[in-house]
């Protein structure tokens, strides 16, 4: 039995080095252009890019909380239900793709989307640049930083570069991984042990711990999504993609209730248990689930430092 207790310990202790190798911390400073990054801090919360100046990129995506918008699924103009739940926008320049599905390659492609989308938005970039250009701010600021002024391409520049700048650095993980060894309490540290033993960072690694690979939802255990809901299949129209979604980041993950592509799972407790029964084919004991949400507790970090400066 001492025997067996020393194995499982010294395997607890190399996945969570093999870990730390697998996951590293959010920069505490990254790379952006303050001027565009102030223009796209106006433009995402400027309504005037819906059909009827009602919607805004900050109607789904909350930079007072989580970054997303708390709902199952979002809601755009006049009403309209979407069908997957809004990611949030913190951290969304780590990811290797945007959207759940990847249909975008990068933030100003996905900046674009939203616009056009029937649910959301639900406009074009004509009607969007005539409403800017009756605007002095915007037709000079385009002006000083553009040498063509407001244009499509410019807008969601201007976009992407705010969200850039959209990182939350600095939380009690990240500040475990440069050598803090007490920012984390043992609660947290097992719950750290249990996220590697059980093989969930397989998936959840890199900087963002997630959003840099796609996998199946249901990958031991079939998972109960809608049955109009296909994920990436419905981009590539290749079988191997049916309910293939990319993977989420945890970052910031105990403000963005409620989970998953449907937002079905209210709490982070049951999101927990489904993923690991799901992907992984373990059902969790009572015991383990808190120490795991206890150390996901720990990846909550700072607010954007750029909110706090007032856009000119």
């Amino acid at each position: 039995m001492l025997f067996m207790k020393k194995i499982l310990l010294f395997l607890s202790i190399s996945a969570t080095l093999f870990s730390s190798e697998l996951i590293t911390p959010i920069p505490l400073n990254d790379t952006f252009d303050v001027a565009k990054a102030k223009l796209g801090k106006k433009l995402f919360f400027d309504t005037r890019l819906s059909a009827d100046d009602s919607i805004s990129c900050s109607t789904c995506h909350n930079l007072d909380d989580g970054g997303d918008d708390g709902l199952s699924v979002s809601f755009g103009v006049e009403g309209r239900m979407g069908t997957r739940n809004s990611p949030t926008v913190f951290n969304a320049r780590y990811n290797f793709v945007q959207f759940w599905d990847g249909r975008a390659s990068d933030l100003q492609e996905q900046a674009e989307g939203p616009i056009h989308n029937h649910v959301e938005m639900n406009s074009n970039f004509k009607e969007v640049i005539s409403k800017l250009q009756l605007d002095p701010y915007y037709v000079d600021t385009f002006n000083a930083i553009y040498t063509n002024g407001i244009t499509a391409m410019n807008i969601t520049d201007a976009i992407a570069e705010f969200e850039k700048a959209l990182i939350t650095p600095n939380s009690k993980f990240d500040r475990f991984l440069r050598g803090e060894i007490n920012a984390l309490n043992e609660k947290e540290k097992k719950g750290y042990a249990l996220f590697n033993e059980y093989g969930c960072v397989s998936c959840h690694n890199g900087v963002n711990m997630g959003g840099n690979l796609f996998q199946k939802i249901g990958v031991v255990k079939d998972f109960n999504s809608s049955p109009k809901e296909f994920g990436r299949y419905s981009i590539t129209r290749e079988t191997k993609d049916i309910l293939v979604f990319k993977v989420p980041t945890l970052r910031n993950i105990a403000l963005t209730a409620p989970y998953f592509h449907d937002g079905k799972v209210q709490t982070l407790d049951e999101a927990v248990s489904l993923m690991i029964k799901h992907q992984i084919g373990v059902v969790l004991s009572e015991e383990d689930i808190p120490h795991i949400v206890a150390f996901l507790q720990t990846l909550t970090g700072e607010k954007p430092k750029f909110l706090d400066k007032e856009v000119e």
